[in-house]
């Protein structure tokens, strides 16, 4: 004997809606968090990454 699966109930309607609010805050947190980290190392991320710029060019004196 097949048993039918019934149309959605008005919880899981309400369920799905506090989930996808809790999935929101969570990314959010994530992000904040994250640039809440850059921004304590500063205003270049690449200094995170252990990059260094090209060297600036001089005025052709030697540098001195």
């Amino acid at each position: 004997m097949a048993t039918r699966i019934r149309a959605e109930h008005e919880l899981h309607r309400r369920r799905l809606s506090r989930n996808v609010g809790l999935g929101v805050t969570l990314v959010l947190f994530v992000v904040l968090v994250y640039g809440l980290t850059i921004a304590k190392l500063g205003t270049d991320p690449t200094d995170a990454l252990g990059i260094t710029p090209p060297p600036a060019a001089t005025d052709g004196e030697g540098g001195q």
